[in-house]
């Protein structure tokens, strides 16, 4: 992140989009970076209630520092290029690890409710699904392990972000309890399941079960017997030099 802390308060610069930039606050800031389109913008309230952030300390390096980010607060003392760029990345864990815990809250369950609506996380890629909206969904609560998913109501599956930028979020930063308590919460939102289902064909003549299952158990035989298969394929090549 290209951010100097706290330029907000100090910009004269007269760009008028840099001057924009400098005055935001840097959560607003944060979320409206391209690549994090998935995050909601959260409550500076709610971060600054301590009890929503126990535990936290523990995980994030500089968690003071971290903090301070968030919150816009001025650092004591002036930061060198790699101090600032440390703290940013524990400001970045930080956030993730608040918003977490802040979408399961029913004021971030109506934030991330809207943009569910306006399918700002994407669509499903599956073709029956047309054009479903999905979910953002974690497969470990654990930062560091698993990237961020999408989650897809219809068809019950999960997916791989479309756009490459939202491939390096985070998937504890929205946890593994959100998409389904977000629809519990707002059932409204469960789309009718669709029956159809891809029949794979020849010819116009859909594939008998038989001749898959006769496939299956030449590919096992071949793997099993790895030496007959290779005895087979001489026997074919000695055969056709007679």
């Amino acid at each position: 992140m290209d951010r100097k802390f706290n330029n907000h308060k100090e910009s004269s610069s007269e760009d008028e989009d840099s001057l924009h930039e400098d005055e935001m606050a840097w959560i607003p800031w944060y979320c409206s970076l391209k690549g994090n389109e998935f995050f909601a913008t959260i409550d500076e309230d709610y971060i600054q209630d301590d009890f929503n952030l126990t535990g936290l300390s523990s995980l994030v390096p500089h968690y003071d520092s971290a903090l301070g980010i968030i919150l816009d607060s001025d650092p004591e003392d002036p930061l060198s290029e790699d101090q600032q760029e440390t703290l940013e990345r524990s400001a970045d864990i930080l956030y993730g690890l608040i918003h977490a815990r802040y979408i399961l809250t029913s004021k971030g369950l109506a934030h991330m409710h809207d943009k569910f609506k306006k399918a700002e996380f994407g669509r499903c890629p599956r073709v029956f699904c047309q054009n479903q909206a999905v979910l953002p969904v974690g497969l470990s609560d654990l930062q560091g392990e698993e990237t961020v998913k999408v989650y897809c109501p219809k068809c019950n599956d999960i997916y791989n972000p479309k756009y490459r930028r939202h491939s390096h979020i985070d998937g504890a930063y929205f946890g593994t309890t959100f998409p389904h308590l977000l629809l519990i919460t707002y059932p409204e939102l469960i789309p009718t399941k669709t029956p159809q289902q891809y029949v794979p064909k020849i010819y116009g003549f859909k594939i008998h079960k038989s001749a898959r299952e006769r496939q299956t158990q030449k590919k096992l035989m071949n793997i099993n017997n790895p030496n007959q298969n290779n005895n087979n394929q001489n026997n074919i090549i000695n055969n056709s030099h007679k």
